[in-house]
């Protein structure tokens, strides 16, 4: 595999999972072992071309020999066609190139609601660029695939919850946004899409959970009561990252008895 040489990927210090796929680009030796570094780490002096708070939104990658910067999909896709050379064309595909960067910027700019910064204070000047079109598309998203996967799994559920109709689910996970999102409001204000968006990604990450049981009760009769406690296993450990992502963003305890008593009351609805 060829090495793009004299090329440097600035990525997001704060931005766990920004620094997982950089990190992965140059163990492949796609970049050189000096071929990544923090944007908070440049100097102005050092990048006189880079356009800072771009970079902060789109990932940029600078030609150290040129000065010459680029930024979001059209930096990956520069690193991507070194990797996979028989690509090249596809990259440089106006329509797919399109696709991509709304997929990209939809990524990046929920990247930190998706992977949250292991701090509760924001440490550097510079921050992303909050988009409220992108945060709803996230949510109205996520809303969708995870009410998608909960109404497959309450099938398995019939024996020991009664069996709904087929937008059941759809109601209680949009009707949660709503509860959740009048609490945060009331709590603080200003945290209301960024602790929206963390508890969609929370509930999602739990529908990806049901995902290997619900492959399972293809193949195999198992009792409602083995998928009622992957259940509740899987909800334990949602509640547990409510908890820590609550934490993280500065949050009480108010945000995750709400989450809990909303689900118990839905749960009383059910049985009646």
């Amino acid at each position: 595999m060829k090495t793009l040489v004299n090329h440097q990927i600035l990525f997001d210090a704060e931005c766990p999972m920004c620094k997982m796929y950089t990190k992965a680009i140059v163990n492949a030796g796609i970049l050189d072992q000096d071929g990544r570094a923090a944007y908070q780490d440049i100097t102005e002096e050092s990048c006189p071309m880079l356009d800072r708070q771009r970079a902060v939104n789109e990932i940029a990658l600078v030609n150290q020999e040129t000065g010459e910067v680029t930024y979001g999909i059209p930096s990956l896709f520069k690193v991507m066609a070194v990797a996979f050379p028989g690509l090249k064309m596809l990259f440089t595909f106006k329509p797919f190139v399109w696709l991509m960067a709304k997929v990209y910027a939809f990524i990046s700019y929920n990247r930190r609601v998706i992977v949250p910064p292991q701090t509760t204070t924001d440490r550097f000047q510079l921050q992303p660029t909050f988009k409220l079109s992108y945060r709803i598309a996230y949510i109205v998203l996520t809303w969708f695939v995870i009410s998608c996967v909960i109404s497959a799994y309450a099938n398995l559920l019939v024996g020991v919850l009664p069996a709904g109709n087929a937008y059941r689910e759809y109601a209680i996970c949009g009707g949660q946004v709503f509860f959740q999102g009048l609490v945060i409001y009331l709590v603080d204000k200003n945290k209301v899409w960024s602790y929206l968006g963390n508890m969609m990604t929370i509930s999602f990450a739990g529908a990806l959970l049901l995902l290997p049981v619900l492959l399972i009760s293809i193949f195999f009769t198992i009792s409602p009561v083995f998928f009622a406690a992957w259940f509740l296993a899987v909800a334990g450990a949602m509640f547990l990252e409510h908890i820590r992502r609550s934490r993280l963003l500065g949050l009480g305890w108010t945000l995750t008895a709400s989450w809990v008593l909303y689900r118990l009351v839905i749960l009383l609805f059910i049985f009646i």
